[in-house]
């Protein structure tokens, strides 16, 4: 055995010194799904904060919807709130007027130069009137190619995406939201979901501002109810319709008010007020003194019903007043409430908005009506204490009548007798004279009767009788002569004609006053007179004389013959008379004299 091979050990090899590592390595297929799955952790870890981030936004959004309760505010804060959630370029929010259009566009996001070269505001039509018709949400990537897109007017910017959500507040659509060009790129369905909770919250905001605003409202009606109750306490103070009308037109945001009240039959309502604010304050004016029939008008069926009406638009119903459908005025929607007394509606208030203009709520109605009420129970307030003024006004005429009648008169008939009898004993020349006063005190003695009829007269301005009836016709002769002529009745004329029928009695008042009538008008015409007497008189045969004499230039050569045939006919068709004579030194009588108890023939 070779001793270098003692223990199995060979020595020309040399020993090992560490034991050799194998080299590591992984498969490439593992490798790549874990990136992804870090990839996909890191995205939605961004997602997460982008949620986070427009859910933090969205409550952003609802604090800053809810910080006012003023309805303009915001409406205007729910647009913007809107715009900034779900990042679009433009948004709008449209009220609906409740008959497929839009009342209100608030819009952000355009710039207000951009707005007004653009021109009116959209209708609601295309998309928007779509949204309107089937009020579910709408989310377009482009909206130009959407068959129901309308297009846009010129100077209208650009839009391509398009998301639009409904306002529901209970089970009623108030309005819609309109978002267009997203910043992302286009509307996602969370977009959707984030707009649709906003409308949510805008909803009940809206909601909550209504009652807020109909609250606040409420109690300005109250505030304009004690203010015209004050007016009408007011011993200075007429009745306040123009007061009424124009709380009227502030509380219930109008563009125009009018009053309408019934003459005394009934037969017509006329216009007593208006007002209108900046666009319809001219036509306003010029609606006073319109009138309308009662057996037509929609204000006259409110009248005789008693009931409170509501329309969304006038056009809708053909009854009301003319004047109050003008296109100058172009009147939409409408409320007609009655002035109701403690018996019966004694006028109307007519509440209207121009065309276009969000419709009355029923709100509106109520609170219109109730302060209508009011204001026609201060109104028979004031008329009652009025006709007690009146009550003492006209007692003291009585007094004062009676008085005249009592006393006076019958002083000076006891002096005329006295005088009478003096004159019998006193030389021709004397006698003339006290005879002439006589004449003046039986003179004197006719006017004051005259005057007291026209101060018993007061007590009922309806009195029939042809007293009431000539007297009527010479004062309003007074406007053409420059003055009212002298008028004195003698004899019992309101007696003897009590004798005829009702139709005959009628027909000779006529021809009297016809006959004073066309007279006067002469007078005026023709006479230049400064000075005019009238007198009718039923002389003891039972014959009625009227007598109008004036101081003017006469008759002349044709002067006022050619108006006298007529005055002549109805005389002669009556058995009577008709004499003309001139005073000297200038002037003219015409008498008419007909029997007072006859009536006329036939045809």
């Amino acid at each position: 055995m070779h001793e270098e091979q003692i223990g199995g050990v060979d020595e020309t090899d040399e020993p090992s010194t560490a034991t050799e590592q194998p080299e590591l390595t992984f498969p490439d297929a593992p490798r790549m799904d874990l990136d992804q799955l870090l990839a996909q952790l890191v995205d939605r870890a961004h997602e997460v904060i982008g949620a986070q981030g427009r859910l933090r936004g969205l409550l952003r959004a609802n604090r800053m919807i809810i910080a006012d309760m003023a309805p303009a505010a915001v409406l205007h804060r729910i647009a913007e709130a809107a715009r900034d959630v779900v990042g679009a370029r433009y948004a709008a929010l449209g009220v609906l007027d409740g008959r497929g259009g839009l009342a209100e566009f608030v819009h952000v996001g355009m710039p207000p130069e951009t707005a007004a070269g653009i021109g009116h505001l959209p209708e609601g039509k295309g998309l928007l009137g779509a949204l309107i018709e089937d009020p579910h949400p709408i989310r377009l990537d482009d909206l130009a190619a959407d068959p129901r897109s309308s297009g846009f007017p010129p100077g209208h910017p650009p839009m391509t995406g398009f998301l639009g959500v409904p306002i529901r507040i209970r089970d009623t659509v108030f309005g819609n939201l309109y978002l267009t060009d997203s910043e992302r790129g286009g509307f996602t369905a969370e977009d959707e979901e984030l707009a649709r909770s906003l409308a949510a919250t805008a909803a009940v905001v809206i909601d909550n501002a209504r009652q807020f605003e109909a609250t606040r409202r409420r109690g300005e009606w109250l505030g304009a109810i004690a203010e015209v109750t004050r007016l009408m306490l007011d011993p200075a103070g007429g009745p306040p319709l123009r007061e009424i009308a124009e709380h009227a037109h502030r509380l219930a945001d109008a563009d125009l008010v009018a009053v309408l009240l019934p003459d005394r039959e009934g037969r017509i309502l006329r216009v007593a007020t208006a007002v209108g604010g900046p666009a319809t304050a001219e036509r306003a004016a010029e609606l006073v003194g319109h009138v309308s029939p009662t057996d037509a008008s929609l204000c006259a069926h409110v009248l005789t019903s008693g009931t409170p009406l509501r329309l969304a638009d006038a056009h809708d119903h053909p009854g009301l007043p003319p004047a109050l459908l003008a296109e100058a005025i172009d009147i939409g929607p409408v409320l007609v409430v009655p002035l109701t007394g403690t018996a019966r509606a004694t006028g109307v208030l007519a509440v209207a908005r121009l065309s276009g203009r969000v419709a009355f709520r029923e709100e509106d109605l109520r609170m219109a009506a109730g302060f209508a009420t009011q204001a026609a129970l201060a109104l028979e307030l004031a008329e009652a204490r009025a006709e007690g003024e009146r009550s003492a006004m006209l007692d003291e005429r009585e007094r004062i009548a009676a008085d005249l009648h009592d006393h006076v008169i019958q002083r000076l008939f006891a002096s005329g007798l006295a005088l009478q009898g003096l004159a019998g004993r006193l030389d021709p020349a004397n006698a003339d004279r006290v005879r002439a006063v006589v004449g003046d005190l039986d003179d004197t003695i006719a006017r004051i009767r005259t005057s007291i009829f026209a101060i018993q007269r007061g007590r009922d301005d309806t009195a029939e009788g042809l007293r009431s009836e000539v007297l009527d016709v010479v004062t309003g002769s007074a406007v053409a002569l420059g003055h009212t002529p002298q008028l004195r009745i003698s004899g019992p004329v309101d007696t003897v004609l009590s004798g005829l029928g009702p139709a005959a009695r009628s027909d000779l008042a006529d021809d009297v006053c016809a006959v004073a009538r066309e007279s006067l008008a002469n007078v005026a015409k023709h006479a230049h007179a400064h000075r005019v007497e009238v007198d009718l008189v039923v002389d003891g045969q039972g014959e009625l004389s009227l007598v109008i004499r004036d101081d003017g230039v006469g008759l002349g050569p044709a002067g006022r013959r050619s108006g006298l045939a007529n005055l002549r006919r109805r005389a002669e068709r009556r058995g009577g008379r008709l004499t003309i004579t001139t005073v000297e030194p200038h002037g003219t009588r015409l008498q008419w004299t007909v029997p007072a108890a006859a009536a006329p023939p036939p045809g």
